[in-house]
């Protein structure tokens, strides 16, 4: 009996040690990724524009990685701009070329406006930021 139980364990460690271990090297691609980005003023004036500054953080470095940047205006009326000169449209996508940048919304109305922006790359991993400005007229500051 002892015999047959020890046979037993045998076979099935063996099973399981040679099924286990392939001889395929496993290459990480997709590598986690975040957004930060400097303090943002939360009033803006109707024509007055607010820098976003916004750092990329990738945990790794694969050279085939391709990150790109959109954003959704849901609340208000303005552009928003990146710093080579972009101006991006709503909804649309574009290549993010630097780690560090700069975003530029100019205001275009007196009400409260919000926006999102996306950062993805080519691997389906997204990471989201939202901003809000409050109206800062001259009627609110009286």
């Amino acid at each position: 009996m002892k015999t047959a139980i020890l046979s037993m364990i045998s076979i099935v460690a063996t099973v399981f040690i040679f099924t286990s271990c392939n001889d395929k090297l496993d290459v990480l691609q997709a590598y986690d990724f975040s957004v930060s980005t400097m303090p943002v003023q939360k009033r803006i004036k109707q024509g007055e524009t607010a820098e976003i500054r916004l750092q990329l953080h990738k945990s790794g470095n694969y050279k085939e990685a391709e990150f790109y940047i959109g954003y959704f205006q849901f609340d208000g009326v303005g552009t928003l701009k990146m710093d080579d000169g972009t101006v991006f449209l709503p909804n649309d996508t574009y290549p993010l070329k630097k780690e560090t940048f700069r975003l530029y919304y100019t205001s275009h109305c007196t009400d409260q406006q919000a926006i999102d922006i996306t950062v993805y790359d080519n691997f389906g991993q997204r990471y989201d930021l939202s901003f809000s400005f409050q109206n800062d007229s001259d009627k609110e500051s009286k």
